[in-house]
C-alpha cells in the first residue's frame, strides 16, 4: 500500500517524516549552531588574523608587546571581579587584548600593559544601567591615543592602512565577521554603519567631482572592516533595541564622516565610537528592550530553570 502524500521517507535513514519536516542532519547542524558561543568564534578569527599578520610582517608588533598587552588585561579583569565578586571571565580579556594588538602600536611593552589595563579597567570604572558604558578595546585605543597626544608625546599610534584596500582581504574579513555577528544578533550594526558612512563618503566624492575610487579604496580598508563588524558590535554596548541600535550604527558613521573628511582625523572611528558610547543610555530611554544576554549563558540559565 503507498504512503500518504502527507509522510516521506528520509534519503538518510529512512526514517519517516511530515513535508517540509527538518532533518536529523539539518537539526543536529542547528543545534550546534546554537551551542557556538560567538565569543569563540571572534577569538578564533581574531587570533587567526593576528598570526597571518605576524607571520607575514604586516603586523608590526613584539610576542613582549602582545604579553604585556594580556597581562594588564587579564590583571584588570581579575582585580575587577574581586572587586565586584563576580566569578572571573577570562573571554572578554582575551578579546580586549587581540583587539589592541591589530589595532594598537607602542613604544614599550609598558605602554601595552597600560592599554590592557585602562580598557578592561574601564569596564568595571565606568557602568551605567548595569552595563559598561564604552567598549573596551575601543576605550583602551582612544586613552593611549589621547595620553600620546598630552602626557606622553609619541607613546602609542594606530596603524589603518597596515592591511591595505585588497577586495579579496576585504570580503575575506566581513564574511567572518558577518558570521559571528550573525551569531550574536549585532549583523545589523555593522551593516548600517558601512552603508551610512559609505552613502556619505560616495555622496561627498559625485557632489566634489572626486573620482569613486577615493570613497572605494577607504571602504576597503581592512581597518574599517575590523571596527566595523569586531568592535562597533560588542552586545555589551550597544543598545539592546533595534530601532536605537541602527540610530547607533549610523550616528557613528556620521561622526566618523565628519572626523575623517572635516577634521582630517586618520583616527576617526575610534573617537566617534567613544563618543556614540557616552550618550547610548540616552538613546536606549527611547527604544527599551531586554538586556542582552550571550547565547551560551542563556542556554545554560534555560537548562538550570528547567532543574528546578
Amino acid at each position: 500500500m503507498p504512503l500518504p502524500m502527507a509522510i516521506l521517507e528520509t534519503p538518510l535513514t529512512g526514517a519517516l517524516r511530515a513535508p517540509g519536516a527538518p532533518t536529523r542532519l539539518g537539526e543536529r547542524a542547528r543545534c550546534v549552531w546554537a551551542g557556538v558561543d560567538p565569543r569563540h568564534l571572534q577569538i578564533l578569527i581574531l587570533s587567526s588574523l593576528l598570526a597571518f599578520g605576524l607571520a607575514s610582517n604586516v603586523i608590526d608588533t613584539s610576542l613582549a608587546h602582545i604579553a604585556a598587552a594580556a597581562a594588564g588585561a587579564f590583571a584588570a579583569q581579575l582585580v575587577g571581579c574581586f572587586m565586584i565578586a563576580s566569578r572571573p571571565r577570562l573571554l572578554s580579556p582575551l578579546i580586549t587584548t587581540l583587539s589592541l594588538c591589530l589595532l594598537l602600536r607602542t613604544d614599550a611593552a609598558l605602554f601595552m600593559a597600560l592599554a590592557g589595563a585602562v580598557a578592561t579597567g574601564s569596564k568595571f570604572a565606568l557602568r551605567v544601567g548595569g552595563k559598561h558604558l564604552f567598549n573596551p578595546a575601543n576605550a583602551g585605543v582612544v586613552i593611549m591615543l589621547l595620553l600620546s597626544a598630552s602626557l606622553l608625546p609619541g607613546a602609542a599610534w594606530t596603524t589603518p592602512g597596515q592591511w591595505g584596500t585588497a577586495f579579496w582581504f576585504a570580503a575575506l574579513l566581513a564574511g567572518a565577521g558577518f558570521l559571528v555577528t550573525t551569531r550574536a544578533a549585532r549583523a545589523d550594526a555593522a551593516i548600517v554603519f558601512l552603508l551610512t558612512f559609505a552613502g556619505l563618503s560616495i555622496a561627498r566624492a559625485l557632489y566634489l567631482g572626486d573620482p569613486l575610487d577615493i570613497p572605494r579604496h577607504r571602504l576597503q580598508s581592512g581597518a574599517l572592516i575590523i571596527f566595523a563588524f569586531f568592535m562597533i558590535t560588542d552586545p555589551m554596548t550597544t543598545p539592546d533595541g533595534k530601532y536605537a541600535r541602527a540610530a547607533f550604527a549610523a550616528g557613528v558613521a556620521a561622526i566618523a564622516y565628519v572626523f575623517t573628511y572635516h577634521l582630517f582625523e586618520p583616527d576617526a572611528v575610534f573617537y566617534a565610537l567613544a563618543l556614540a558610547c557616552a550618550v547610548r543610555p540616552l538613546m536606549e530611554v527611547f527604544d527599551r528592550a531586554p538586556a542582552y544576554v550571550w547565547p551560551r549563558d542563556a542556554q545554560i540559565k534555560k537548562k538550570q530553570e528547567t532543574l528546578r
